[in-house]
Parts: C-alpha cells; sequence; structure tokens
C-alpha cells in the first residue's frame, strides 16, 4: 500500500510544473487589421461606343458553322474623362450568331456577337456588342452581278440621226432579270474591324500604368 502511494505522490509532483506551465500560457489576440481600398467611381461605356479591333483568325460563313467562337483584339487605347478605359491589346471574345448561306442573287451573311472582354492584366468584364456594319451589323449579304445582259434601243433628239423627220436609235446592254449565284463572305485574318456596344458596359476595373 505504501509503494502505490509513494508512485502516485511521485507521478503529481511530475505533472504539476506542466500543467502550470500551460496554464500561464498567454492568449495569442489577432489584430483586425483593415486594408485601405482606393477611391474608385465606375465609368459605364454608352450604347453605341466604337472599338476598333483586329481579327486573330479568319472568319468565313464557308469553313465555320453558326456558335463558332472567335476573338478580336482592341487596337487602340480608348479614353473617357482622361482615363485609358479599354486598353490597347485588350481581347474581345464572341461567336458567330446567325449565317445566310449563299444563295442566287445574294452573297452569303452572318452576325457576329462579341460577349466579353479580358483586359490585358487578365481581368474579365462581361460585354454586349456586334461587328459593325451599316447593313444593321450584317457582314456580307451584297446582290451579286447581273447574270445576262439585255440589248435595249435607247432613242435620241429628234433632231439627230440620219433623217431630220425620224428618230434615231442606238442599242445599249442593261441588266437582265436573272443574277449570279450568291459567293461564300469571308474577313481574312488581321483584319480591321469595328466593335459596336448594344448595351451599356461597366468598367470596373482599369489598369494604372506608373
Amino acid at each position: 500500500m505504501r509503494k502505490i502511494l509513494a508512485i502516485l505522490t511521485a507521478l503529481l509532483v511530475v505533472a504539476t510544473p506542466s500543467i502550470a506551465e500551460e496554464a500561464v500560457t498567454p492568449e495569442v489576440v489577432v489584430e483586425d487589421v483593415q486594408i485601405e481600398m482606393r477611391g474608385f467611381d465606375e465609368i459605364t461605356l454608352p450604347v453605341g461606343t466604337f472599338v476598333p479591333v483586329m481579327t486573330t483568325q479568319e472568319i468565313s460563313t464557308e469553313t465555320c458553322p453558326e456558335g463558332y467562337k472567335v476573338k478580336f483584339i482592341a487596337t487602340t487605347d480608348l479614353f473617357m474623362y482622361e482615363t485609358n478605359i479599354i486598353p490597347k491589346n485588350t481581347e474581345f471574345f464572341g461567336y458567330i450568331e446567325k449565317i445566310h448561306e449563299p444563295v442566287v442573287g445574294t452573297n452569303a451573311s452572318m452576325k457576329i456577337k462579341i460577349t466579353k472582354l479580358i483586359m490585358p492584366d487578365g481581368f474579365e468584364i462581361p460585354t454586349k456588342g456586334y461587328i459593325y456594319t451599316s447593313n444593321n451589323n450584317l457582314i456580307g449579304g451584297e446582290l451579286t452581278p447581273p447574270a445576262e445582259w439585255v440589248k435595249m434601243p435607247h432613242y435620241q433628239s429628234q433632231f439627230q440621226g440620219i433623217a431630220w423627220n425620224r428618230r434615231s436609235a442606238t442599242l445599249q446592254l442593261r441588266p437582265g432579270g436573272k443574277r449570279c449565284m450568291g459567293v461564300h463572305t469571308r474577313i481574312p485574318a488581321g483584319d480591321q474591324q469595328i466593335i459596336i456596344l448594344t448595351a451599356p458596359t461597366a468598367i470596373t476595373h482599369t489598369i494604372t500604368t506608373q
């Protein structure tokens, strides 16, 4: 019995310093660090804004289906209020929204929709736009040349010709009613194009150069 009590007493003596050390260990306090953010006013690009871009690949109604993904690169800096809103080399991404195949009398046409832009530092912003044309943003769709020419008489003044009392005529070639078969429309790589925004685009990020 005495041996057992001696062993328990020895164990208590060994364990007591560690318990005391744990009790006096200071508590770690994490400071609430607030990072100061620079002030920034959101800038919105209005509908109808033009952005000059360049194609990065050939786009053709013959080889590209609807939904084909395309990419363009901004060729100049776009400034607003002395701020470089869209820097040069910003990438614009989109797809072929609609394709009209060539038919007799009309060349093929397509519409290219723009859905987002990625700035040179990798920041991504959604946007809405089209590759611009004066024909409701339809690329191609021109009338084809006439397939036939018809000779038509063109009567001159009664005072011209061989006899003074009759009118003479000359034959002229005029387009007939038939036109040639249309051809496919293509945009070569490296071609200069313009993107027109069809919805306001909120620019929440700008690149600051120092």
